[in-house]
């Protein structure tokens, strides 16, 4: 059998005198702990622990890098590459927070940072970026008709939105909005639109326009009022003769001021002013000239 014995390898000699150490040095800590009285071992444990103990503290500040702080450097107005290089050298870590939209400052970036700059936070904090879209947003137009221009324009700052010009035109509702307009065009509410375009405003200017004196005559008290609201006329003083009992059924038989004066001119009026009427029962009749106008009487009532 000595052949067998000459078959072992120099690994297999190796790990029993491994072996065999381990089990000399575990024989020799045992003869140790039980030639000991049992108050020895509790009080050698305790004190093993107690040094556990403060080695795990000692290292636990080591590892967070407790009571080191560092100053956060400004990066507001900074491109968001150049301020997250700038912080992450220093230690910091940096998240986006938010992307909000300024036509005036330039793509990605930084418009606010959180905490603020000079702050003295420890190291590895996240700094947080508030960054200027790349691209504007998408809206829905507001409905600006109507609104006077103050109005208007706080709506368009509200809504992120730029005045482009305002364009006046005859009107008596004076700096009233007529119409809102982009590129050219008249853009309706909710149209889609990019935040920070420009919108033209069609204002009045506080002056009725100005056209020829429509023809009541003949046409009932109903239908004179509504014709004179169309044109942006206001119906004034209404005078019935004695016939008159339904004064809305009742004819236009004059009006002040007339369609064609006493020169046989034709009368011209503003949006805004008013119109006199004098009515009668019966539906009047227009001579020959069928573009003559009975004579308006005198406003002596």
């Amino acid at each position: 059998m000595h052949w067998l014995a000459n078959l072992r390898s120099p690994v297999d000699d190796h790990l029993d005198r491994s072996f065999i150490l381990l089990s000399n040095q575990i024989t020799t800590v045992l003869k140790f702990l039980t030639s000991r009285p049992l108050w020895v071992n509790m009080i050698a444990g305790v004190v093993i622990l107690f040094l556990l103990l403060f080695i795990f503290l000692g290292s636990l500040d080591l590892i967070t890098k407790h009571g080191k702080t560092m100053k956060i450097p400004l990066v507001t107005g900074k491109s968001y590459s150049d301020a997250r290089k700038m912080l992450e050298n220093q230690g910091f870590d940096v998240q986006i927070q938010d992307s909000i939209y300024y036509d005036t400052v330039p793509a990605l970036q930084v418009i606010r940072q959180f905490p603020e700059a000079d702050n003295q936070v420890k190291i590895n904090r996240t700094v947080y970026l508030t960054i200027n879209r790349a691209v504007p947003p998408m809206i829905s137009m507001p409905n600006l008709v109507s609104m006077t221009f103050r109005n208007a324009d706080m709506v368009l700052k509200r809504y992120g939105l730029k005045l482009a010009d305002t364009v006046f035109k005859p009107d008596f509702a004076k700096n009233s909005v007529l119409d809102q307009m982009y590129n050219g065009e008249s853009i309706k509410p909710g149209t889609s639109i990019k935040q920070g375009s420009a919108i033209t405003l069609v204002l009045g200017n506080g002056v009725g326009m100005e056209f020829i004196v429509p023809d009541l005559f003949g046409l009932t008290y109903r239908e004179a009022r509504a014709a004179l609201a169309e044109s942006g006329l206001i119906a004034g003083s209404v005078v019935p003769d004695h016939t008159v009992t339904d004064t809305l059924n009742a004819f236009v038989k004059s009006q002040s001021p007339s369609r064609i004066d006493d020169n046989g001119k034709l009368n011209h009026i503003r949006q805004g002013e008013i119109v006199d009427l004098w009515l009668t029962a019966e539906k009047p009749v227009r001579g020959l000239d069928s573009s003559a106008v009975v004579p308006s009487p005198p406003s002596n009532y």
